[in-house]
């Protein structure tokens, strides 16, 4: 399912006129999975405007897990000031396979009431979005989502917090590394990260100008990789440089450039993986305000009694997506961009 037709099916969710007869005095949130650039801006804008409805903030530190471990703050306006432009999560963040069990949630639920409180905001990606939704439904506890995760792979929302600011990370080091492919007329296999979602891959090497870019989505056929890359080279090209999803078939950049290295030994052949560098960093103006845009949003989807559903931004308005859609439906990726990757290379 396209994530257009997944906005116009759920169409009846987003925010619909609903009266809800208990006044909430106390909201909790944290940050789960994959640190994103933005998560603190989100966090600033969640705690901002709950101030604004004079609801009370509790933060628990490092995930479901300091759930579990009642690690938590009170949390005021000042406690978030300074912190819109840094990188990572102030919450800090971590796995937790006691929260993926029945009695792991109970002993969350438990946590929740005994502090009273009445609605848990989460901001993640689909792992934790899939964990708030259990423990929505299984504790009858009010949950919202706030899609932070660098991979954009969340059916409901254009962007995720954190996208824009990985990918131009990624932009920035595979320049660096196109002047050294230029200057050696080398062969470069760039790495980034997009286990199950080729979005970064895509827009990335679009952006750097690679002569091929591998995705998940796509399946890759080895014989045309090969093709393609002499038919670079006998365009006499000083360099070539191919962007390679993680999740792509091929194994990743690594194991592709073994079986690259049978036609092409002859090139000088570097393989480079960004990593986690593309996680870091400050975040972007775009994603600033993605995330204050979302963390607003989730404050007053509580406010007006919504439950079990993700805040997002689509064609520049604000939706809300049951969790249940946005970690279980595939975002696909834009077609009109795959197409151009093959009249731009």
């Amino acid at each position: 399912m396209r994530d257009e037709e997944c906005v116009v099916s759920l169409s009846s969710y987003y925010f619909p006129e609903f009266n809800s007869n208990r006044k909430l005095k106390k909201i909790g949130v944290l940050t789960s999975g994959g640190d994103s650039p933005g998560m603190n801006a989100a966090f600033r804008a969640v705690v901002r405007t709950a101030n604004e409805f004079d609801y009370s903030i509790v933060a628990f530190m490092q995930g479901y897990q300091g759930l579990l471990d009642n690690n938590f703050k009170d949390i005021k306006s000042e406690d978030v000031s300074g912190i819109i432009q840094r990188g990572g999560t102030v919450l800090k963040t971590a796995r937790c396979e006691e929260f993926r069990k029945p009695e792991g949630r109970v002993k969350a639920a438990e946590v929740l009431k005994q502090h009273n409180i009445d609605a848990l905001i989460v901001i993640g990606g689909d792992g934790t979005f899939m964990g708030a939704s259990l423990l929505g439904k299984e504790h009858d506890i009010s949950v919202i989502g706030i899609p932070g995760t660098i991979d954009n792979d969340l059916a409901g929302t254009d962007e995720t917090i954190g996208y824009d600011t990985a990918l131009n990370t990624a932009m920035d080091a595979i320049d660096k590394i196109r002047d050294t492919a230029d200057a050696h007329e080398r062969l470069f296999l760039v790495e980034v990260m997009g286990r199950d979602a080729g979005f970064i891959a895509l827009e990335t090497g679009i952006a750097s100008g690679a002569e091929l870019i591998l995705l998940p989505e796509s399946l890759t056929h080895l014989k045309e990789v090969k093709a393609s890359l002499k038919e670079v080279f006998k365009e006499q090209r000083r360099s070539s440089l191919v962007v390679v999803a993680e999740g792509d078939e091929t194994g990743g950049a690594l194991k592709l450039s073994e079986k690259l290295r049978e036609d092409f030994g002859k090139y000088e052949m570097r393989v480079c993986i960004l990593g986690h560098i593309q996680r870091g960093g400050t975040p972007t103006a775009r994603d600033r305000v993605l995330a204050t845009r979302l963390g607003a949003a989730a404050v007053k989807a509580i406010n007006e009694g919504h439950s079990q559903v993700m805040v997002g931004v689509v064609n520049g308005s604000m939706k809300l997506t049951p969790l249940r859609m946005a970690f279980g439906t595939k975002k696909d990726i834009n077609p009109e961009l795959i197409e151009l990757t093959k009249q731009v290379k």
